[in-house]
């Protein structure tokens, strides 16, 4: 079964920026589902596994467009600590360049820390990979049809996927 609109696609991928070390590998870890054709995939990636099958290998490398989007030189903001996730306390100091996650409206966002005060910190909103070329080396495990309701939803459920 091939990649396409409305498939559930189950891969594992490295990804790196040309040339340096691995920034992230999935094979340490669980496979990366996704509901292709509704948006939560990078387009450049969707775009490389569309017509993919199972035991495929991809090898693609994205621009910043294709991939986390370029920085913006004007996204900061000053946010409580409440709205940190992960560990830590209210008197926790985190360390310029630290990679943290905070609460918003859309759900959890990685941010870059600039300053950490007592009750509030300074955050770099770009994703922390924003601005860089990736290159992705990927590896097809499963296609499958997504069922009426995940096509409804937009996302997969069950194994791998959003559980309600």
């Amino acid at each position: 079964m091939n990649i396409e609109a409305n498939k559930v696609v189950t891969f594992h991928y490295r990804m790196r920026e040309p040339g340096a070390d691995v920034i992230d590998d999935s094979r340490d870890g669980e496979p990366v589902v996704y509901l292709h054709g509704h948006g939560g995939m990078m387009k450049g990636l969707e775009d490389a596994l569309t017509g993919k099958k199972p035991g495929d290998h991809v090898d693609v490398t994205l621009s910043p467009e294709q991939a986390y989007g370029e920085r913006k030189a004007d996204a900061q903001a000053r946010v409580s600590i409440r709205h940190v996730i992960g560990p830590g306390n209210k008197k926790t100091k985190f360390a310029p360049g630290t990679v943290v996650q905070i609460n918003t409206e859309h759900g959890p966002r990685d941010v870059v820390v600039i300053k950490s005060g007592l009750k509030t910190v300074d955050v770099d909103t770009n994703h922390p990979l924003a601005g860089k070329t990736l290159t992705f080396e990927i590896d097809v495990l499963d296609v499958r049809d997504a069922s009426q309701e995940e096509i409804e939803h937009g996302h997969v459920h069950g194994e791998g996927g959003h559980h309600h």
